[in-house]
């Protein structure tokens, strides 16, 4: 090694901090692939983050990575390793989607993946996700259970949460992820992560035009506001800043869009972010969202959208029950209920595209429960009963404007609690801004080792 950087500085360093300590000369980006692939080697047996790991490409990526910077190249990636979620295309490699199914390599890189590397990001390998990406925790038949770093009995959260657990531990910067009603949000708010649901359309999901009939959006898990802004300006082309965001009239509500019980510690979590935003500056007002129509039409994109993805397996026999039971729920809703469906969807956009009571963003809890132990919903019951999990998060994929989950301290147990920001469609900047006001959590760290 040419730097005395303990492991711990280097591995929760972030995007922006690792790629400064590479800038510097601090570090090779061959001795921070190095570093990562010990961290996972370590700590991914309790934790099973990854998929796959990618030792020697990775290796190879990080040697050129020194090559191109020692000529003088300094793109904004430069050397950084990235995990990708399984669910997206890694050229030469067969993403199975969580399941059995024995899914050919990719002939190429998804786009997001593309324009990782040609920023310079090293792929350092794919994390799990649930079958289909359909639940709001990461347990598979095939590929068993990820844990969350926090709290090993208890999940990090789904359907990235393979990626959530990587950056949580620290064996990975940053990591992407997708969200289709809540699978980048509420990983994130299980881990103590920033995990930004961008518009719809932000991000390129190429090689797919869409994915869930508009629900599903790429994104990705950080540990701060400045690292999600740093990876997002690199996804796509519409340049994201985070700046004093002025003074704001921010609507907070406890409602959830259907009927559940929002646990007292989540409350009291948000009513602490409402005074920190009144003591920024802000004026803040209750107001609850109408949220009619909102169930309905996510339950019918989210299940038939399941149906398309169990149809598109190789081996579609190849999945669990649940998963089955979901898609055939979503064969039976085609047609007039999709119609249906669409047709809500439009009118929630055009009602929910302005937060309530006149004001410029919405607060809410992500979720309404602290993480949840893993492998406490089994069988086909478990469509039924995750959603009262997780209520707050699907309503804006349903209209697709950005969402932001936020670290918002830690319960009496020491796990993360969390606090979600929606904007209007494209206020991304916006939300980051304000986030950023309240980023006090870049220095909290899990106790594992």
């Amino acid at each position: 090694m040419t730097t005395t950087l303990d492991e711990e500085t280097i591995a929760f360093a972030g995007v922006v901090g690792q790629r400064q300590l590479l800038r510097d000369g601090a570090l090779t980006a061959v001795e921070l692939v190095e570093h990562c692939l010990r961290r996972i080697a370590r700590l991914d047996p309790r934790l099973h983050a990854f998929r796959t790991v990618f030792d020697d490409s990775a290796r190879d990526e990080a040697r050129a990575a020194d090559e191109a910077r020692a000529a003088g190249d300094d793109r904004p990636l430069l050397g950084v390793p990235i995990a990708v979620k399984d669910s997206m295309a890694v050229e030469g490699h067969s993403g199975t989607l969580g399941t059995g199914s024995p899914e050919p390599a990719a002939h190429q890189d998804s786009e997001v993946v593309r324009r990782l590397r040609a920023a310079g990001a090293i792929i350092i390998g794919t994390t799990r996700l649930p079958e289909l990406a359909l639940w709001p925790f990461t347990e598979s038949a095939t590929f068993g259970t990820t844990r969350n770093p926090w709290d090993l009995d208890r999940t990090p959260g789904g359907s990235s949460g393979g990626s959530a657990a990587a950056v949580a531990a620290g064996l990975v910067a940053a990591a992407t992820g997708s969200d289709g009603g809540g699978s980048i949000r509420i990983p994130a708010a299980c881990c103590g992560l920033v995990g930004l649901k961008p518009t719809r359309d932000l991000v390129s999901l190429a090689p797919h035009r869409e994915h869930w009939h508009g629900l599903s959006v790429a994104g990705v898990l950080t540990r701060s506001v400045a690292d999600t802004a740093t990876l997002l300006n690199v996804l796509q082309d519409d340049p994201l800043t985070v700046s004093d965001p002025g003074r704001l009239r921010i609507a907070w509500s406890f409602k959830p869009p259907t009927p559940a019980p929002v646990a007292p510690e989540v409350k009291a979590a948000l009513r602490r972010v409402v005074g920190r935003l009144h003591d920024l500056g802000h004026d803040l007002v209750q107001a609850d969202p109408d949220y009619a129509g909102i169930q309905e039409s996510f339950v019918v994109h989210y299940t038939t959208g399941a149906a398309d993805d169990l149809e598109g397996l190789v081996d579609p026999t190849a999945t669990e029950p649940r998963t089955r039971a979901v898609a055939a729920i979503g064969r039976r809703l085609r047609g007039r209920p999709f119609a249906r469906a669409m047709r809500l969807r439009e009118a929630a956009t055009r009602r929910l595209g302005t937060a309530p009571g006149g004001a410029d963003l919405l607060l809410t809890p992500t979720l309404a429960t602290l993480p949840s132990r893993v492998e406490s919903l089994t069988g086909v019951r478990t469509l039924a009963l995750a959603g009262r999990r997780v209520p707050f998060t699907p309503a804006w994929n349903v209209t697709g404007q950005p969402a932001l989950s936020i670290p918002a301290g830690l319960s009496a147990d020491g796990l993360p609690l969390a606090v979600q920001l929606v904007g209007p469609a494209g206020s991304e900047s916006l939300l980051l801004s304000v986030a950023a006001q309240l980023e006090d959590w870049t220095d909290r760290r899990p106790g594992l080792r």
